[in-house]
């Protein structure tokens, strides 16, 4: 039964298939038409991202759905509908898993897009973009999953043997679990990261001796961007099992410190006064707090410590080096006598002074 009468069966199938994909291709371009004029009206950006994502996929399942209405009318053998039920069978669950996937890019999308990671307070930005890459790769590893078990599924002889199998199905588990077992660790693992949040994107961390931010987060390992623009690949479970500082878990808020080897005889006072001139006039201080303090004070020198702090831990370092010269220049220029000496240079100081007025 063809369905143009009066005319070669294999011609009117190819102008049948023609016509269906046609049709198929004019409503989805009528129905995205429609959709991209209601998105216009719209000033959020959730329909613009589903739109640009689903709408190749849609098109794509509007013509297999053209084609399998058209299907029974087509001059097919019996070979020939076997051959197309097989057909449909892998493309289906294909393009349905395709969809799917893209989905989940366009959801992941609005939620990088409403997470503003720039501004100063973005705890609750990182927050929601760490916990939407983890769980966007997630999904995706168990959509692909399950579109390729159903891909399979279509076939009848590969699902007999699958069938076949499930008496040995136990000891195959055991066996890929004892070989892939680092592989789950890191995988649940990072399921776990996801909402315990040990780290986020753009945390700052220092992990095995190395300071860096959060860069990526996959799901069985992480990638610290190190200052010196290195990158350190951690497995997700170091993060679980072994410690790790954070200097961004609550906020980006620090507080830093700079260390000085002074003279006992230094005039605190006078470099108390003169730090709060310096952090003062620094445009990275953040007007929170600052002070200095003798932290430890042993027979040939005193631990001076200063404190200060920025928004965040970049700009507490370039604080701390800042403080550091300026205070460094300033005890050269005007307080020479805060520099620790030893007693060998006190000695020879002495006896060249002696020297010098008996020589008079």
């Amino acid at each position: 039964m063809t369905l143009i009468p009066g005319i070669p069966p294999w011609l009117a199938d190819i102008v049948s298939v023609a016509v269906a994909i046609v049709a198929a291709l004019l409503l989805h371009r009528v129905a995205i038409f429609v959709a991209v004029r209601a998105a216009r009206r719209t000033s959020t950006i959730v329909d613009d991202v589903m739109l640009e994502c689903l709408s190749t996929p849609i098109r794509w399942l509007l013509i297999l759905l053209a084609l399998g209405a058209v299907q029974p009318a087509l001059d097919m053998g019996e070979g020939m509908q076997i051959v197309w039920r097989r057909i449909v069978g892998l493309l289906g669950p294909a393009l349905l898993g395709w969809l799917a996937v893209r989905l989940l890019g366009a959801f992941q999308r609005i939620v990088l897009a409403q997470a503003d990671i720039s501004v100063e307070d973005n705890l609750r930005a990182r927050r929601r973009r760490t916990r939407a890459s983890i769980l966007h790769r997630v999904a995706t590893f168990v959509v692909l999953g399950v579109t390729f078990c159903l891909m399979l599924m279509s076939i009848p002889s590969i699902r007999t043997i699958g069938v076949t199998l499930i008496a040995s199905a136990g000891l195959a588990a055991l066996a890929i679990g004892a070989a892939a077992q680092p592989a789950l660790k890191n995988l649940i693992a990072g399921l776990q990261m996801a909402f315990t949040e040990p780290i986020r994107l753009d945390d700052v961390v220092i992990i095995d001796g190395e300071w860096g931010r959060i860069e990526d987060i996959r799901l069985t390992f992480v990638v610290v961007r190190i200052w010196d623009d290195r990158r350190l690949v951690v497995p997700v479970s170091k993060f679980l099992e072994d410690s790790f500082q954070n200097w961004t878990r609550e906020t980006s808020q620090l507080l830093g410190s700079v260390f000085w080897q002074l003279d006992p005889a230094t005039d605190i006072a006078r470099l108390r006064a003169k730090l709060g001139d310096v952090v003062q006039a620094n445009p990275r201080w953040d007007k929170r707090f600052f002070n200095l303090q003798v932290t430890e004070a042993r027979s040939d020198a005193i631990e001076v410590r200063a404190l200060m702090t920025a928004r965040d831990a970049s700009t507490a370092f370039d604080l701390r080096c800042d403080v550091r010269e300026a205070m460094l220049d300033f005890m050269r220029r005007e307080m020479p006598e805060a520099f620790v000496r030893n007693r060998a240079d006190l000695v020879i100081q002495s006896t060249g002074s002696g020297e010098g007025m008996a020589a008079a």
